[in-house]
């Protein structure tokens, strides 16, 4: 019977969240595959609420572009930003990264927009992001670190070679979007090119990331073993 308690000590190191509680005990253990938590796992958002705090700040972006232009429309953005910001934290007691270099990166080009009246600023904005993740991403594969598991909150379980696939995707699909939202403002109008940022850049994020399925599930990490109490 304490055999069944023990779970898979080799697999302790994997979990990404061991960084944010206490180290797990013999009583915190139930054989599940993987290890577990304790009761101190940090909180999370409610995947509704995590969409809402995502999408908002850009929906009310491109209503307010279409109402008052893209001046008042920057300015709405930043606030949203750093409300959605709050909010995450409020409920979470954490901050979490991307958000996080995302409001900076909002609040720093957002700011110059305003205060030199030039839309530009705004428009260099997600090309900055996108090259920020592709390098981060880049650079991890280069150097074998795992920042995708620890952007994706440990959600998946792979092996390393999964990882490492995941990760180049990732890269270069945000490389992608990087130079796609160059191409976009530098030749299309304003309005075109806020509306693109929730049709376009939004909708291309769901499909590539469905397509990732079946990588997910051919690296999918399998779970050890209990081994046996000493």
């Amino acid at each position: 019977m304490r055999a069944k308690e023990q779970p898979a000590l080799e697999n302790l190191s994997q979990d990404m969240v061991a960084a944010t509680t206490r180290p797990v005990t013999k009583s915190d253990r139930r054989v599940t595959g993987r290890p577990m938590t304790t009761t101190t796992e940090k909180p999370k958002l409610h995947p509704l609420l995590k969409l809402v705090l995502d999408i908002g700040p850009l929906v009310l972006f491109v209503v307010a572009n279409a109402r008052f232009g893209i001046f008042a429309a920057t300015g709405s953005f930043m606030v949203a930003v750093v409300a959605a910001l709050l909010v995450s934290y409020a409920m979470t007691r954490q901050w979490p990264i991307m958000p996080v270099v995302t409001a900076i990166v909002v609040l720093v080009f957002g700011g110059l927009t305003l205060a030199l009246h030039d839309e530009t600023f705004i428009k260099l904005k997600p090309t900055i992001i996108y090259a920020l993740l592709g390098g981060t991403l880049l650079g991890g594969y280069v150097f074998d670190k795992s920042f995708l598991a620890i952007v994706l909150d440990s959600v998946f379980h792979l092996t390393e070679e999964g990882w490492r696939k995941l990760t180049l995707r990732w890269a270069l699909f945000f490389f992608a979007l990087a130079v796609l939202n160059e191409a976009i403002w530098r030749t299309q109008s304003t309005d075109f090119w806020v509306n693109f940022k929730l049709y376009g850049f939004v909708p291309l994020t769901f499909v590539f990331a469905a397509l990732q399925y079946p990588l997910l599930t051919r690296h999918a990490a399998e779970p050890e073993p209990a081994a046996a109490e000493e």
